[in-house]
C-alpha cells in the first residue's frame, strides 16, 4: 500500500472544508402560492464572497397571477439595511424558477416578489417566498 502523498492530503481537506461551508437552506412559500417550493444553495467563493443559487418548483409564471405581473424579483436584504434588488429569477414552462447571485454579506433574508418591472428599487409585492441565509 502505498502512502498518500502531501499534495492528496491538502487536496482531500480543501474538498471536505469546501463541503463543509457549502449549504442549503428551504424557500418559505406565502400562504397564496402553497404549491411552490424551493431552496437555495450557498457557498464561499475564493474571494469570501458569499454565492447562493436559488431554485424553485411549482411556482406560477408573474403573468397568471391575480393581478398579472411581469417577473419574479430576487431581492436580498442584509442586517440594518435597505433590501437590494438582485435581478429576476426566470421561471420555466415547467414552473421551475432560477436564479444565481454573490453578496460580500454573510448572512441576509432572502425575498422572491411579483412585480410589475425588473428595475424596480424597492418590493411592491408581497413575499412570494422567503428565507434567511446565515452562512458560518
Amino acid at each position: 500500500m502505498k502512502p498518500i502523498s502531501i499534495a492528496a492530503c491538502i487536496l482531500i481537506v480543501c474538498t471536505l472544508i469546501g463541503v463543509a461551508l457549502a449549504a442549503d437552506v428551504p424557500l418559505i412559500a406565502d400562504p397564496s402560492v402553497p404549491a411552490a417550493s424551493g431552496r437555495i444553495h450557498f457557498e464561499h467563493d475564493k474571494n469570501g464572497n458569499l454565492k447562493f443559487h436559488i431554485d424553485t418548483k411549482h411556482l406560477a409564471r408573474p403573468t397568471a397571477l391575480t393581478p398579472s405581473k411581469s417577473v419574479y424579483v430576487v431581492w436580498i436584504q442584509p442586517p440594518g439595511k435597505d433590501p437590494i434588488n438582485a435581478g429576476v429569477l426566470a421561471v420555466n414552462d415547467q414552473l421551475e424558477g432560477s436564479f444565481r447571485g454573490t453578496t460580500p454579506y454573510p448572512g441576509f433574508d432572502v425575498f422572491v416578489t411579483a412585480e410589475d418591472s425588473a428595475n424596480v428599487d424597492h418590493r411592491s409585492g408581497p413575499h412570494v417566498l422567503h428565507a434567511t441565509v446565515q452562512a458560518k
